[in-house]
């Protein structure tokens, strides 16, 4: 960065105002580079884990981050009840700890029938 404004002044000084715009253009061009190779899919990714998130229902079989598969009982705002057997071994855990959802609760019925 030393070196940049270095060369800058050593440019400015010399009438050169062509360089200090391609050395500025080519950290704007770095910069929107990292907007649209990081940080961008980035938000898409969780956009689309929130809204995920914020359709589930009860019924949805889901699988948690660490690996816990089980059916949604109950819901609130921020936690949820999963029941993880046959013998409804019930778990709250955090929306915000679940992977995805591997039934809705109208596919878990057709498959039943």
């Amino acid at each position: 960065m030393l070196n940049f404004l270095l060369n800058a002044q050593q440019a400015a000084s010399t009438g050169g105002w062509v360089t200090i715009a391609m050395q500025v253009g080519m950290i704007v061009l770095v910069v929107v580079a990292f907007y649209f190779l990081l940080i961008r899919p980035q938000k898409k990714q969780e956009k689309a884990v929130n809204e995920m998130r914020n359709a589930l229902s009860i019924g949805d079989e889901i699988t948690t981050n660490g690996g816990i598969v089980g059916r949604i009982l109950s819901m609130t705002d921020d936690t949820v009840l999963i029941g993880t057997s046959s013998d409804c071994t019930k778990i709250r855990i955090l929306k915000s700890a679940i992977a995805r959802v591997d039934k809705k609760s109208g596919e878990a019925e057709q498959t039943k029938e």
